[in-house]
């Protein structure tokens, strides 16, 4: 984490400074401390057991509902106290200064909740069967500001983080695993209102749905590392026949993603449209290769041979169930807004939308890309291109969200030393 620039260590640092202020200023009167115990270690049992969701280490657990069971058993600060536990997981993966962020954050979470618990009319301790119902809508409201500052911490950490060039927000699993929290923090309420009759033994009887949701997740988990896995098994397939284009459908997806970010594309849309552009040129495959790495120009033959590559990139991706709405992307990423694109001269809003916001990635790559018959062109010179050829060949609103994204993140082009193919076309084909 050395490589964190100054604004995110400022930021975990402040993160941190704010759970322990909480603790440090208390009060701490009339504490179950047995509660506060218990909770702290079924939230180890929780945390020890997460399932890992992708590479950089994002990890899910069942550990909202032991910190929001301490909201209601123990108020805000105790509820702060059983999430502090979180640092004494014994997962493997986050180092030292992730597991004290993580442990801020779900410390600062509970906190916030517990005091909206109580702005709701709630009242920490024990509850009794007169509580209910009217427990449950200041549970709900801790609930939904436990999990809602959780990702927004998260969220900041992410965007202050993330690699040059690349979306502000994360892809894929957000919502999901919003609902999930939200879920299995209704736990927490079972084990307030169980308390009084079973005392600790409640949080030993909720492991049982604990770690059935940590096998579904994992399951989960293991189904979007398989698809990643066949994504990438193609992209390397394609960078391996055609090697002057080599890194190129990657550039393209993170583009792509950027730009349905800038326009607030749903979160499941923008993960199928990251999948559009890592397999856009899969259709390659079916051109020769002589074609593909020929380094003077095409023939007509050899042209129309390219002009096909979309049509055959869909007929080999068509059975793969997960991509959706990214076969319309990978099939008409080459028409342009004119109607004078390829294969089937779509002009407009008749041009699906993952393909038109692809060709504004995909050119802009190319643009910024070496070729075997010039260099790259700086960013600046290629954002000017675009925005000349919006309305002809791009739609003009993704071509602006792109502007503004670049404008904001940057954008880092490929080394300077690769060779990428000849282009026929306004760089891209």
């Amino acid at each position: 984490m050395s490589k964190f620039s100054r604004i995110a260590w400022l930021y975990i640092g402040a993160v941190i400074a704010a759970a322990v202020l909480v603790v440090a200023v208390g009060p701490y009167r009339g504490i179950d401390w047995a509660a506060i115990g218990t909770l702290g270690l079924l939230l180890i049992a929780c945390e020890s057991t997460a399932t890992l969701l992708n590479p950089r280490g994002l990890a899910w657990s069942a550990n909202t509902m032991a910190s929001l069971a301490a909201v209601v058993l123990t108020g805000p600060v105790g509820a702060a106290l059983v999430s502090c536990c979180t640092l004494f997981g014994i997962r493997r993966g986050p180092t030292l200064a992730q597991r004290l962020f993580n442990t801020a954050m779900y410390m600062v979470s509970a906190y916030l909740a517990g005091r909206t618990f109580l702005l709701f009319g709630g009242q920490w301790g024990a509850p009794k069967p007169t509580s209910f119902p009217a427990l449950i809508g200041p549970f709900a409201a801790a609930a939904v500001v436990h999990v809602a500052v959780n990702f927004a911490l998260l969220r900041g950490v992410f965007w202050l983080t993330k690699e040059p060039g690349t979306a502000t927000g994360r892809i894929g699993l957000d919502l999901m695993l919003g609902l999930t929290d939200l879920g299995y923090g209704a736990f927490g309420v079972l084990i307030a209102a169980l308390w009084s009759v079973l005392g600790a033994f409640t949080a030993v009887l909720v492991l049982v749905p604990v770690f059935v949701a940590r096998w579904a997740v994992t399951q989960f988990a293991a189904q979007q590392r398989a698809y990643e896995a066949t994504v990438s098994a193609l992209c390397q397939a394609v960078e391996t026949k055609d090697f002057y284009t080599r890194g190129h459908s990657e550039r393209v997806s993170r583009g792509s993603v950027m730009i349905a970010t800038e326009i607030g594309m749903r979160t499941d849309r923008v993960a199928a449209i990251r999948y559009a552009g890592m397999l856009h040129d899969v259709g390659k495959l079916g051109v020769p290769t002589s074609v593909l790495q020929k380094r003077s120009a095409l023939t007509d033959d050899e042209y129309a041979a390219i002009q096909l590559h979309p049509m055959r990139g869909l007929d080999i991706v068509r059975e793969i169930g997960f991509l959706d709405e990214a076969l319309a992307g990978i099939m008409h990423h080459h028409e342009r807004i004119d109607g004078k694109g390829y294969p089937m001269g779509l002009a407009g809003d008749e041009i699906p939308e993952f393909a038109r916001v692809l060709a504004v990635a995909d050119a802009f790559d190319a643009m910024t890309s070496t070729r075997s018959y010039r260099g790259p062109r700086p960013v600046p010179e290629a954002v000017t291109e675009l925005l000349k050829c919006a309305g002809t060949q791009f739609d003009l609103a993704f071509v602006d969200a792109f502007v503004t994204a670049i404008e904001r993140d940057g954008w880092t082009p490929p080394d300077a030393a690769a060779v990428e193919e000849p282009l026929r076309t306004v760089e891209s084909r």
